[in-house]
């Protein structure tokens, strides 16, 4: 079986069987704070084709007004947000994304262009060699990143410097050693993160 196959069958799935999760978030969204139900930003895809993610939204409409980076226990996040964030609920409508083809269920986090401007060309190019994931590995061992980025001062540069440097590392592995297999051990791995949460 093809990754994208795997990919288009088990996205398809999720947004059936997930259905009624879907319908209690939105209406969750709505009642907790004025917006949209979606949270849309452009981010660089594979081959560095933008497309605009779709996540549920976590935060108050203007909340990039003061910045990207989510830092500790940022005020801009929602009540509904802070739970969704946790236990990840908010990457589910990626998969929606997944099945128009623009993302993987797993693979490297598709990052804005501003961080992309940041990689070394070489690993830039790998990296973007690949449909960018809902999860992988880096995103298992650094689920805490937020609190991370909160001990440094300036939290952007500290991405820049600490996190991302972490996360090529994991993303570089994957993509030179990808395979079906590597993919479902590390969706059962996430979904053990999550559930540990």
């Amino acid at each position: 079986m093809s990754k994208r196959t795997f990919d288009l069958l088990c996205s398809c799935g999720g947004l059936l069987l997930l259905s009624p999760v879907f319908l209690a978030v939105m209406i969750w969204i709505k009642l907790d704070s004025p917006g949209p139900v979606f949270f849309r930003q452009v981010r660089v895809g594979r081959h560095g084709k933008p497309f605009r993610i779709h996540k549920f939204r976590t935060m108050r409409v203007d909340a990039e007004r003061s910045g990207r980076l989510t830092v500790g226990v940022d005020k801009r996040v929602t009540q509904a947000g802070f739970f969704l964030r946790k236990y990840k609920l908010d990457e589910l409508p990626q998969l929606i994304d997944v099945v128009l083809g623009e993302m993987s269920l797993v693979g490297p986090r598709p990052e804005v262009q501003e961080f992309i401007d940041c990689y070394p060309p070489d690993v830039r190019e790998k990296v973007l060699s690949v449909r960018p994931g809902i999860t992988d590995w880096a995103s298992i061992e650094m689920v805490d990143e937020n609190q991370l980025l909160a001990g440094y001062e300036d939290s952007r540069q500290a991405y820049i410097d600490v996190v991302l440097p972490i996360k090529q590392r994991f993303y570089l592995e994957y993509v030179e050693r990808q395979s079906l297999v590597a993919d479902v051990r590390i969706i059962f791995a996430t979904i053990l993160k999550v559930i540990s949460r």
